[in-house]
């Protein structure tokens, strides 16, 4: 029974942490550490569960999805202008998907292994929380997802290839490199989910592919499952939150609360009573 606690828990704290700049695996990672010592839940653990909060992105953004597939196929044959910006967006979100998916696969074994480690997720807390917070002040704020170039949608795509090391995050990542390019905050953070759905739904299936038949599993198929459900749901109500956040108000409070994290993080790896793989 204590598993299907661990679960639910771990996919509560998916669904809360996934859509903020603050890191969804850096904190499966630790509240998973805190509740199995010694044990991580791994990286096939939280591909599968972002399943699940990857389906509350489709869902939310249902209408826009379609309404991009559907111009983009239609263009593709000839029976729509493609200069539509909603086709422009496809081509963007496609390329954009490529440089994860690419180093994904190169450093698959130090991504599943050695980049796991805490102090390297409590470096990358802070370091990346400072660096969205410059980006965030920084940003100009004016530019909207229908001009952007094939150059910008190569750079939101390497910045979100960043959230392979724990700690980065891949919401943070995308959005940091929007507000460096002068996006605002809210088409910053809808291209950021639109663009997590090709990457993060693609390494979730692949991690089930890989893991059919396998007994290293920490979690079992059923807790996983219930995980995976929960944060579907509650991160439906995460997404609407966000973006209603994000139109008045600006990253600062999860800059703060990325350092402090990661200082504390730090303290609790140092008097063991976290350890580091």
């Amino acid at each position: 029974m204590y598993d299907w606690l661990v679960a639910a828990v771990l996919g509560i704290v998916q669904a809360l942490t996934e859509f903020l700049p603050i890191s969804s695996s850096a904190h499966v990672r630790i509240v998973g550490e805190l509740m199995l010592p010694g044990s991580d839940p791994g990286a096939f653990f939280t591909a599968i569960i972002q399943i699940g909060t990857e389906a509350a992105v489709v869902v939310y953004f249902w209408r826009d999805i379609v309404s991009i597939i559907s111009k983009w196929c239609k263009a593709l044959v000839g029976r729509h202008d493609r200069r539509d910006p909603e086709v422009r967006l496809g081509w963007l979100i496609i390329i954009g998907s490529i440089p994860i998916v690419v180093l994904g696969l190169l450093f698959q074994d130090a991504i599943e292994g050695a980049l796991r480690s805490l102090w390297i997720t409590a470096t990358m807390l802070i370091v990346f929380g400072l660096v969205i917070g410059l980006a965030d002040w920084v940003g100009k704020k004016e530019r909207t997802l229908d001009g952007m170039t094939w150059g910008q949608g190569l750079l939101f795509g390497l910045a979100q290839s960043l959230a392979l090391v724990p700690g980065v995050s891949r919401s943070g990542g995308t959005i940091m490199a929007g507000r460096f390019m002068g996006f605002s905050r809210p088409e910053a953070a809808r291209y950021s989910f639109l663009l997590a759905i090709p990457a993060v739904v693609g390494s979730g299936f692949f991690s089930v592919y890989k893991s059919l038949g396998s007994t290293d599993m920490v979690l079992g198929w059923g807790p996983t499952a219930l995980a995976t459900l929960i944060s579907f749901g509650l991160g439906l109500v995460v997404i609407h939150w966000f973006l209603k956040y994000v139109q008045t108000r600006s990253f600062g409070i999860f800059v703060w609360y990325r350092v402090a994290l990661g200082i504390v993080l730090y303290i609790l790896l140092g008097t063991g009573v976290l350890a580091a793989v």
